[in-house]
């Protein structure tokens, strides 16, 4: 493959895996706490972090990674304390980052809107060497916690009442959560985009659903997937001179509607091996052991 030849497509390419490992890793438990739309939220905010490493001429993946971490802590106080004035307080925040990030790229020297767009929706000849050192480092911290925590956040992602009485910091980990998906934004901006990473964190999740309803099935598929769709989207990208984000994106939501349409004869041939089993299985009246919901999913 010749785009292999070239220094800037190998980045991309390495950086494509992360995204591709990353994003789904994280967006299974957003998820399964119904904030799908938080890494949306995110990526507003750290378009604030973008203008600001422009301004003060540093790295912007490094201070959209400080800023959007912010965002994310501020969401979950907002989340905590904010009861019918959150809604408010979180489009306020959304707004604002979006604003500030405008803002402030204008108000850098040389600064202008076309430098913000590879930010906002990814491009593949812009990820430098600092870029794909910052996207390593975060990648490793992002799945360190969602694969190393992997019981805690789901038992709180699944139930924050039973978590708490079983002992678990849940605000602690409601906390990780909501960092570690700031952090996997900035990771994925550089190919994916800000404005539409959170459809790869959470249309990849979706469609692996489809499939499977046990939770390390669904993980595994799910970064498969997400995998699949970075790497064919940039290399899609390359060879046809489209954006590579938002080819992502379509490639994910295509994949979501075949896996749908795959899913429905399977659920028939599932129900109908149930239904021949007939009531004299023992299976169907065996009554399971209580267990925790972390392993009921098979986590």
């Amino acid at each position: 493959m010749d785009l292999l030849n070239y220094a800037f497509m190998q980045r991309a390419l390495l950086a494509a895996v992360l995204v591709g490992i990353t994003a789904p890793a994280i967006g299974i438990y957003l998820v399964q706490r119904r904030q799908a739309l938080m890494g949306d939220g995110i990526g507003h905010v750290a378009m604030t972090g973008v203008g600001l490493g422009f301004l003060l001429s540093t790295s912007p993946v490094w201070m959209a990674t400080a800023v959007s971490v912010l965002g994310a802590v501020v969401m979950e106080l907002i989340r905590w304390y904010g009861r019918t004035r959150g809604d408010i307080a979180l489009a306020m925040l959304f707004y604002g980052g979006m604003a500030g990030g405008v803002m402030f790229i204008n108000l850098a020297p040389g600064g202008s809107n076309a430098n913000l767009t590879s930010y906002l929706f990814g491009s593949l000849s812009t990820v430098s060497e600092s870029d794909v050192t910052a996207i390593c480092l975060l990648a490793a911290f992002v799945v360190l916690v969602t694969v190393g925590l992997r019981r805690q956040l789901f038992a709180v992602s699944h139930d924050e009442e039973f978590a708490r009485v079983t002992g678990l910091p849940v605000r602690a980990l409601n906390l990780l959560v909501a960092v570690t998906a700031a952090v996997t934004v900035t990771v994925a901006m550089r190919v994916v985009g800000l404005l539409l990473v959170s459809a790869l964190m959470v249309v990849t999740v979706a469609a692996a659903q489809q499939l499977t309803r046990s939770f390390v099935a669904t993980f595994a598929i799910a970064v498969a997937l997400g995998v699949t769709v970075t790497v064919g989207g940039t290399v899609t990208s390359y060879y046809q001179d489209v954006p590579p984000g938002a080819t992502i994106v379509l490639m994910t939501i295509a994949a979501f509607v075949v896996l749908t349409l795959l899913a429905a004869p399977l659920a028939r041939r599932r129900a109908g091996a149930r239904a021949a089993a007939g009531p004299d299985d023992p299976a169907e009246y065996a009554i399971p052991a209580v267990r925790r919901p972390a392993e009921d999913a098979g986590v």
